[in-house]
């Protein structure tokens, strides 16, 4: 599903508590939450490039979305921490009643529930496991970093799992199901700071880059990932090595990112007899003059009705064709039969009266409500 024409909801959080013992800049954060219909391309296969200098830290490539284009994909990036002692949780998909939720990255003193997403390189899915803070330092994990170009010596070595990045971008149903644990959850309650100014910058640039749009690089990005924010050109900028696995089967990679409500018009034309319908309801819209001439017919047929009944009540007035009609055998008084019942009406019947059964068929029938009623019945009838 797409923002425009089609409807997305766009879910704005915003939380502005400040203890007075934290700077400025490390204000809460500010949670800006997208819902789509359709599912992010899985996470594409990239190398790390080298860190710039000592005191960066590594913040994974993700799927973003905007209204234009879709998904696009923000290449992964060393940064600078908003100050000593944070560490970066990275945003994720969450699918849950039927859409597919953005939750925003943010800096914490722990790293907190990003989805369970294979991001790589120490985000593994739990926690990161590509270095800590000691004292106001930080070591890097040699096994996961490539710090390899810069004369770093506060480094340590540490097998981990889920080494590069890889698999579905998103937690849930036909995703990661895997739920927080009670450490992430302990870690969503710290006290949180939104991306930095140069994290913001980063994102721009890869949203105004066609080229990283899902829908023109089949989830393989140009560059998948750089060296310092914003740079997407040059030798610090990594290009993809393949796209993850499953891409070709995303409608988001397909171009049908902005089918969120495709899928609505799609499933109103599928449904039986939606055509037929759709060929009624036009064909309906050009009979007005119809709709028009047959209200002023039955406005007009009650008077006929009335005029009609009041001759019958007049007994001598009545049409000749009503008066020469004679009942059924059935009806008929034996005197009548015997004397062959020509148009004679039984003894001491007045001469105006009328059976039961002719009385009741010059009874005038009550018009439909909406035919009646001046403009107000006929606008009613329009629309019908």
């Amino acid at each position: 599903m797409r923002f425009s024409p089609y409807y997305i909801p766009v879910i704005l959080g915003l939380t502005m508590a400040v203890p007075a013992a934290i700077a400025p800049q490390a204000a809460a954060q500010v949670a800006v939450g997208i819902s789509v219909g359709i599912a992010p391309p899985p996470i594409p296969v990239y190398v790390q490039p080298p860190i710039p200098e000592e005191g960066y830290l590594w913040t994974p490539g993700y799927w973003n979305y905007e209204e234009a284009g879709g998904y696009f994909w923000v290449p992964g990036v060393w940064v600078r921490p908003p100050r000593i002692g944070v560490l970066w949780t990275p945003p994720y998909w969450g699918f849950a009643g039927g859409v597919y939720g953005f939750h925003a990255g943010y800096w914490g003193p722990h790293v907190g529930f990003y989805g369970g997403v294979n991001y790589g390189f120490g985000y593994g899915g739990v926690g990161f496991l590509g270095g800590e803070w000691r004292g106001g330092g930080f070591a890097y994990n040699r096994s996961v970093t490539n710090i390899s170009n810069t004369h770093i010596t506060n480094v340590y070595n540490k097998t981990v799992v889920n080494s590069r990045p890889g698999g579905a971008a998103f937690n849930g149903a036909g995703g990661v199901t895997r739920r927080a644990n009670a450490q992430e959850e302990a870690a969503a309650r710290d006290q949180h700071e939104e991306r930095t100014a140069e994290q913001t910058r980063h994102v721009d640039a890869a949203k105004a880059d066609p080229a990283q749009r899902a829908s023109a690089n089949k989830g393989k990005p140009a560059v998948a990932a750089a060296s310092k924010p914003g740079e997407l050109k040059g030798p610090g900028a990594v290009a993809a090595k393949s796209a993850g696995r499953g891409a070709d089967k995303s409608p988001a990679v397909r171009g049908d990112a902005k089918a969120g409500a495709d899928d609505k018009a799609g499933a109103k034309a599928d449904r039986p007899g939606a055509a037929a319908r759709e060929k009624a309801d036009a064909g309906a819209k050009d009979r007005p003059g119809a709709r028009e001439k047959a209200n002023a017919g039955a406005k007009e047929r009650p008077a006929a009705r009335e005029k009609a009944d009041a001759g019958a009540k007049a007994g001598g007035d009545r049409p000749k064709a009503a008066q020469a009609k004679r009942a059924p055998a059935a009806h008929r008084t034996p005197a009548e039969r015997q004397a062959g019942g020509g148009g004679a009406r039984p003894a001491g019947q007045p001469g105006g009266q009328r059976p039961a059964a002719a009385q009741h068929q010059a009874a005038p029938h009550q018009a439909p409500a909406h035919q009646g009623g001046g403009k107000g019945g006929e606008g009613k009838q329009e629309k019908h």
